[in-house]
C-alpha cells in the first residue's frame, strides 16, 4: 500500500469500504464488476452500474418461474401481482413511507412521474408553481401545463433560514424570486373561480450540478406558508403541496418521509442499482393524490366503459387509476434483487463511503497549483450553515484553468479523459438554472450563446471567454479510492498541472529547420524534401486510394470526397459513428470515368459512371456543418449496396455545388487553423491534409518509449502516415517542421497552410483481417506533447492557390517526387536577418 492510500484510510477508514459489510469494496469490485478493471467509471448520476451478482440473481429468477399479466387471472398472473405488491412495498420502505400514507405509482422513469404531476396537478388562475433554480429540466417543465392552465411560475433561491433559538426548528425561509411568468391570463380573468387554489413548490433532494444536499426541513417550512421573499412580495394563497426529485439524492439519502412528508417524490431505479432502466416511480401521498385530474384511461386503469356512449367507470385504487397500460412486469420483479445488493451494505454505509470519497476528491482538487501558484480547480457548490443547502453529495463539479487563469474547456477533459479510460460528464447535465448560477451566466450570455448555435452537448464548452458548462465526477457504492486518486487525480496532474519541469498546455512541438544560408529555396531543396505519396477519398470517410499523379480543382484534388453517405434520419455517417466505413474500398479510373468500390461485406463491386446521369435525378439540399450543399442521390440499387456495406440503411449522395467556405479566427495562434475563404467539397476543414514521414516516424519513437515516471514500456503500437488520412504525405526535413509552414510550393503549385489539424478519436480506428478495432492510441501519446489550447495537432491543412500557380494551368497536376519548397516565419526571418547582415557589411566596406 503506497504512502498516499494510508494517509486516505487515516482520514476516511472507518467511513471507506464497508468494513461490516459481507464483503468489502475490494471484494465487491473484484466478484462483481470485473468489467470495470482498468477503467473509471465516474457517472453514477446518470446511471450507476448494476452488479454480476445482481444480474445472476435476475436471471435465474425469471428462468425458473413463470410470470404472466398480471390484468389477467391465471396463477401465473396472480404470481405477477404478488411479486408486484411486495416491489411496491419496498419502494415505501425504501422511502420509510407509510402504505396508510403513500401509494407507489410505477412509471417509466422519473420524467414521466414529473410529467404525470404536472399534467394532473389542480392548476387554476390562482396557482402558483415555483422551484429552485438548482432543477432538473424535467422539473421545469412541470411549467408549462402550470402557465397554460393560467397560474403563475417563477423559480427562487434560497438565501437564509431563521430557527427558533430554543428548539433549532426552522421558522421561516428567506429567498430570492426570479422574475413571474405567466400566460394566457386574459383567458382565465373571466373564470369564477371556487375554492382555494393548490400551489406546488418543488426542489431536488440534491442538485445534478453542484452537489448540494437541500434540507429536507425546506417541506414542513413549505406546507406551514413560511417562506418570506427578500423583495416583501406576499405568498401566494391557497394550499401549498410540495414535489421532491429525489433522483439524483435517492441513492445515498433517500428522503424520510415519515420525518419530512412530501405530497410527491420522484426516482429512477437506475440511479440506484443500475437495472432496470425504463423504470421509475411517483410515491404521492393518498391526500394528494385525490387531488390529480386524470384525463385518458387505458386498459389498466378502466373498471368499465362503454364504446358508443359517454361512459367510463375510472378504478378506485390509486396506482391502478395511474399506471396506463400493462406496467413492466418484468422489470418490476427484477427490484428486488437489486434491492438486496443495497441492503445487504446499507444505505447509510453507502452514504459514507462515496461521501468520503467525494470529500477527499473535493480537497485534492481545491489545493491543487500550477506553478506560477495560481489554482488549478474551480469547484462549484459550497456548505453554508444559513441556508437549507446546507451538505454535500457524492458529486463534484469544477472547471479548470491554465496557469495564465484562462479556461480548460469541459469538452477537452472529457476527451482526454476517455483515452485514460475515465468515464465522466460534462456540459449543464439538463440542469440550466443551476449551470448559469454557478457559472455566472446572465441572460445575455445564455442568449448571445444560442443565437451562435450553442446548444446541449456540443463541443462550444468556451465561449466568449467563459465556459458554457463544467465536468461533473459522480460516485457510486461500488467506487474506489483506485478510481478517485490513482485514475482520475493523476490524470488531472499529469494532463492540466503545470509544474517547474512540466509546463502544461505548452507542450506543442513546433520545431522549423535551422539554415545559414542565405535564399530559404535553395537551403530548403537540400534537405530532399519531396512528395511521397498522393491519395484520393472520393466518399466521405471511406478507403481512398493512392496515386501517382492527380489532377487540381479549384476544390482540391478532383472527385476527393465528392460523395457522402447519409443515414434515413438525414445523419451524415462518418467513421466515428460506424467504423465499418474504413471498410469500403474505392478507386477511380480516369481513363474510363469510373468510381469502383468494393467492400468484404458485399459479393459484387459496385461501379459509378462519373459523367453519366446514374442517379435517380433527384436534386436536393443537405445541411453540414452549418452550411448548405445542392446534392444528388442513386437509384436504389446503390442504396442497398451500400446499406448492405455498412450494416443499416443509408443512401449515396454526390455534391453538385455548395456555398461552403472555410472561415477560421483570424486571432489564432501559430500552429492552428489561420483565416481562409476556401471552397469545399464534403471536407471537415480544409481541401488537403499533409503529413509528414518524419513526423511520424517521431510518433512512433514515442509510442515505444518507455514511460520513465512508471518504468514501463507504453505500447508496441506502430502507426504508418496513412492513419491519418492524408492527401498529401511528403519525405524529408525534420520531424514538425511543417507547423512554422506559411506558404509551400509542390512542384509550380503553390499552397497556403491553414494550420494544424485538430485530431480526434478516428485515428485510433485500425484494420486486422476486415475488423475494425479501436484502441487509445496513438491519440493518447499524441495529447502528451502536442496540445494547444484544447486541440491536439498532428499535421496541417492545406488550400490550394490555383490563381498563383505559374505555367500552364492545364497542367495542374500534382505528381509524386515533386519537391516540396516552404516558406515559414522562420525561413522569413532568417532571410530578413542576413538580408540585414549583408546590408550592414556592404555599408562597411563602402566605408
Amino acid at each position: 500500500m503506497d504512502a498516499a492510500k494510508e494517509e486516505f484510510l487515516r482520514v476516511f477508514g472507518r467511513d471507506y469500504g464497508y468494513s461490516g459489510a459481507p464483503k468489502t469494496i475490494d471484494e465487491i469490485r473484484a466478484t462483481e464488476f470485473k468489467r470495470l478493471e482498468g477503467v473509471a467509471y465516474l457517472d453514477h448520476a446518470a446511471a450507476t452500474l448494476y452488479s454480476e451478482l445482481q444480474m445472476e440473481a435476475i436471471l435465474k429468477d425469471l428462468t425458473a418461474n413463470i410470470y404472466g399479466n398480471p390484468h389477467s387471472q391465471s396463477d401465473s398472473s396472480f404470481a405477477t401481482s404478488d411479486i408486484v405488491r411486495n416491489a411496491r412495498q419496498q419502494v415505501l420502505d425504501y422511502f420509510k413511507a407509510s402504505p396508510k400514507d403513500y401509494k407507489c405509482i410505477f412509471t417509466s422513469g422519473a420524467t414521466a412521474a414529473l410529467k404525470l404531476v404536472g399534467e394532473a396537478f389542480p392548476w387554476s388562475h390562482q396557482s402558483s408553481f415555483v422551484y429552485t433554480m438548482e432543477n432538473h429540466n424535467s422539473v421545469i417543465g412541470i411549467r408549462e401545463y402550470a402557465l397554460e392552465q393560467g397560474a403563475q411560475a417563477y423559480a427562487v433561491d434560497i438565501e437564509d433560514t431563521e430557527r427558533d433559538a430554543f428548539t433549532g426548528n426552522i421558522v421561516s425561509v428567506q429567498v430570492t424570486k426570479h422574475q413571474m411568468l405567466r400566460r394566457n391570463e386574459a383567458k382565465f380573468l373571466a373564470k369564477n373561480h371556487t375554492g382555494s387554489a393548490y400551489n406546488l413548490f418543488a426542489f431536488p433532494s440534491e442538485c445534478n450540478f453542484s452537489g448540494l444536499k437541500f434540507s429536507l426541513e425546506l417541506v414542513k417550512t413549505v406546507k406551514e406558508d413560511s417562506i418570506r421573499y427578500s423583495d416583501g412580495s406576499p405568498s401566494s394563497n391557497g394550499h401549498w403541496k410540495v414535489l421532491i426529485d429525489a433522483a439524483k439524492g435517492c441513492a445515498t439519502e433517500p428522503p424520510d418521509l415519515s420525518k419530512y412528508p412530501a405530497d410527491f417524490v420522484v426516482f429512477s431505479f437506475y440511479k440506484l442499482f443500475g437495472y432496470p432502466t425504463g423504470l421509475g416511480a411517483l410515491i404521492v401521498h393518498t391526500d394528494a393524490a385525490k387531488l390529480l385530474k386524470k384525463t385518458y384511461f387505458s386498459g389498466g386503469t378502466v373498471a368499465a366503459s362503454i364504446a358508443d356512449i359517454d361512459f367510463v367507470k375510472q378504478r378506485e385504487g390509486i396506482e391502478e387509476l395511474f399506471e396506463d397500460g400493462t406496467i413492466p412486469f418484468l422489470s418490476i420483479a427484477s427490484l428486488c434483487h437489486g434491492f438486496k445488493i443495497l441492503n445487504s451494505l446499507t444505505i447509510p454505509a453507502i452514504s459514507r463511503h462515496t461521501s468520503s470519497l467525494a470529500t477527499y476528491l473535493r480537497n485534492v482538487l481545491a489545493a491543487l497549483r500550477h506553478e506560477n501558484g495560481t489554482r488549478v480547480c474551480t469547484l462549484y457548490g459550497s456548505c453554508s450553515s444559513k441556508t437549507l443547502c446546507n451538505k454535500m453529495g457524492p458529486l463534484v463539479s469544477f472547471n479548470l484553468r491554465r496557469p495564465d487563469g484562462s479556461w480548460v474547456g469541459h469538452r477537452e477533459v472529457e476527451k482526454l479523459a476517455s483515452l485514460y479510460s475515465i468515464q465522466l460528464r460534462t456540459g449543464c447535465f439538463c440542469n440550466p438554472g443551476a449551470c448559469a448560477k454557478y457559472l455566472d451566466l446572465s441572460h445575455l450570455d445564455l442568449v448571445t450563446n444560442i443565437e451562435a448555435g450553442h446548444i446541449c452537448w456540443d463541443d462550444n464548452d468556451i465561449i466568449n471567454g467563459k465556459p458554457s458548462g463544467a465536468v461533473r465526477v459522480s460516485l457510486g457504492y461500488m467506487s474506489t479510492y483506485e478510481d478517485v486518486k490513482q485514475k482520475f487525480i493523476d490524470f488531472v496532474t499529469s494532463s492540466f498541472v503545470s509544474t517547474p519541469t512540466h509546463s502544461r498546455d505548452l507542450q506543442f512541438c513546433g520545431r522549423s529547420i535551422p539554415f545559414t544560408d542565405t535564399g530559404f529555396e535553395s537551403r530548403y531543396s537540400a534537405f530532399g524534401v519531396d512528395l511521397k505519396s498522393i491519395t484520393v477519398y472520393p466518399i466521405k470517410s471511406c478507403a481512398g486510394f493512392s496515386t501517382d499523379r492527380w489532377p487540381l480543382s479549384s476544390r482540391g484534388l478532383l472527385y476527393d470526397r465528392e460523395w457522402l453517405l447519409q443515414s434515413l434520419t438525414g445523419e451524415t455517417l462518418t467513421q466515428k459513428k460506424v467504423p465499418e466505413m474504413c471498410l469500403i474500398h474505392t478507386y477511380i479510373d480516369l481513363s474510363q470515368g469510373i468510381l469502383f468500390i468494393n467492400s468484404p461485406r458485399c459479393k459484387e463491386g459496385l461501379q459509378i459512371i462519373l459523367n453519366s446521369n446514374s442517379s435517380n435525378g433527384k436534386r436536393e439540399e443537405i445541411s453540414l456543418r452549418g452550411q448548405i450543399y445542392q446534392v444528388q442521390g442513386y437509384d436504389k440499387e446503390v442504396d442497398t449496396w451500400f446499406s448492405a456495406a455498412i450494416g443499416r440503411p443509408c443512401t449515396l449522395l454526390r455534391h453538385l455545388s455548395s456555398s461552403h467556405c472555410v472561415s477560421l479566427d483570424e486571432r489564432d495562434s501559430v500552429g492552428t487553423c489561420r483565416e481562409s475563404r476556401t471552397c469545399l467539397n464534403f471536407s471537415n476543414e480544409a481541401q488537403f491534409l499533409l503529413i509528414s514521414e518524419e513526423s511520424v516516424s517521431d510518433l512512433n519513437n514515442r509510442l515505444n518509449s518507455t514511460d520513465v515516471g512508471k518504468d514501463v514500456r507504453r505500447t508496441s503500437v506502430q502507426v504508418n502516415p496513412m492513419r491519418f488520412r492524408p492527401n498529401l504525405v511528403i519525405s524529408g526535413g525534420r520531424p514538425y517542421a511543417e507547423d512554422e509552414w506559411i506558404n509551400i510550393k509542390i512542384g509550380n503549385k503553390f499552397f497556403r497552410s491553414l494550420g494544424g489539424c485538430n485530431r480526434c478519436q478516428m485515428i485510433n480506428f485500425s484494420t486486422d483481417a476486415e475488423q475494425v478495432l479501436k484502441t487509445n492510441e496513438p491519440l493518447a501519446t499524441l495529447a502528451s506533447y502536442r496540445r494547444v489550447k484544447g486541440k491536439i495537432l498532428f499535421g496541417i491543412l492545406l488550400r490550394y492557390e490555383c490563381e498563383a500557380e505559374e505555367g500552364n494551368s492545364n497542367n495542374s497536376w500534382l505528381r509524386v517526387g515533386e519537391s516540396i519548397t516552404p516558406d515559414s516565419k522562420q525561413l522569413r526571418d532568417t532571410h530578413r536577418i542576413h538580408t540585414d547582415m549583408a546590408a550592414c557589411q556592404v555599408g562597411k566596406s563602402s566605408r
